[in-house]
């Protein structure tokens, strides 16, 4: 019973981390366009929430957060 709770518990553990990358890289690239909001709708539409934005150059990097997943996503409009 104890390695059936530790296996379901690792495995939305891992669904969480997905959904939190999935997340951050759908918000990076809706933060190309339209920013920090854009970037903020776009990971709360994929269940996240962004917890960071930050914009450098042609450069966007945000931080999002899925329940205890973290994940961290960047995009570029250049090469």
């Amino acid at each position: 019973a104890t390695t059936a709770v530790a296996t379901a518990e690792l495995g939305a553990a891992m669904v969480q981390r997905q959904r939190a990358q999935t997340a951050a890289d759908a918000a990076a690239l809706a933060g190309l366009d339209g920013g920090a909001a854009a970037a903020a709708r776009l990971a709360s539409r994929n269940g996240g929430r962004m917890v960071a934005f930050v914009e450098r150059a042609s450069i966007v990097t945000v931080t999002v957060r899925v329940g205890d997943a973290v994940a961290v996503a960047s995009a570029s409009d250049g090469p």
